[in-house]
């Protein structure tokens, strides 16, 4: 009898076993979709946020975070590139739902016109996704760079550049030095490491490690950007360093001593020729 229950209870246990497993796996298939696998994308579906307007605008739209889990989640919306806005940082969006969240981006008055990029950022449950917005500003384009506050002092040559245009400009940069007796100082026009947004300003100092001992100069600097008109500023300057006013002292005091001797040279001669008290 043992013998012959064995095979009826292995038969069983299988079968438990079997039962088990389609119990967990149709768990599994039924189970619903986990945190990580919710999104965040502008809303009805677009690739990506597109706004446009003018300078000193507000431009709104919307993105739709859905939730398929079966927990509430929490989301973080930050901006990036661009001055994004929300009504609030955070939102909590309930299981199975979809949340629509209003943003706005404040085009400034100093905005340039053309195409920005930014994005759009939430971030929950560990994982970040980032939805790309994309800018157009209206209005007209005008180049216009101006070179200002040129001195020269230690070493180098200060100056600040202005973008006083409506267009981001990449600079370069030409310096000239013109002494009493020619030039000085001759860097040819080569791009700067800077770009420069309407309305900015940048100052920066041209190294010159070898200005001239003894000398009176105008430096001249004459910076430009694809579109804008060249601009130039100068300044005056003088060198005199120690060595060179020693040297230029004892030139002179040699040039001195020279033209007394000369003198008392002639002097003497003179009274040779014509002895004092002489008499016709």
């Amino acid at each position: 009898m043992r013998t012959a229950a064995q095979p009826g209870r292995r038969t069983a246990a299988r079968a438990g076993l079997v039962t088990a497993a389609a119990a967990v796996l149709g768990a599994v298939a039924a189970a619903p979709p986990a945190a990580r696998e919710w999104t965040a994308a502008p809303a009805a579906g677009r690739p990506y946020a597109y706004l446009e307007g003018p300078p000193g605008s507000v431009l709104q739209d919307t993105l739709s975070v859905t939730n398929p889990g079966t927990a509430p989640l929490t989301v973080r919306l930050t901006g990036r590139g661009a001055p994004v806005s929300f009504a609030a940082r955070s939102v909590t969006v309930p299981a199975r739902t979809r949340a629509d969240v209003p943003f706005a981006v404040t085009v400034t008055a100093d905005t340039p016109p053309g195409e920005h990029r930014g994005t759009v950022r939430a971030v929950a449950a560990g994982r970040e996704v980032s939805v790309d917005l994309r800018l157009r500003v209206s209005g007209p384009r005008l180049a216009a760079l101006t070179v200002e506050d040129v001195h020269v002092a230690g070493g180098a040559v200060r100056y600040t550049l202005v973008n006083r245009g409506t267009t981001v400009l990449a600079p370069r940069l030409a310096v000239r030095a013109e002494g009493l007796l020619g030039t000085v100082l001759d860097r040819p026009d080569r791009p700067l490491p800077l770009t420069l947004r309407p309305g900015e300003r940048a100052t920066r100092t041209e190294p010159w490690p070898d200005p001239p001992a003894l000398d009176s100069v105008t430096v001249r600097l004459t910076a430009t950007a694809p579109g804008a008109a060249p601009a130039t500023a100068r300044a005056e300057a003088s060198f005199a360093s120690g060595p060179a006013l020693a040297g230029t002292a004892g030139l002179l005091l040699a040039a001195a001593g020279g033209a007394g001797y000369a003198a008392r040279r002639r002097s003497t001669s003179r009274t040779r020729r014509d002895p004092a008290g002489a008499t016709p």
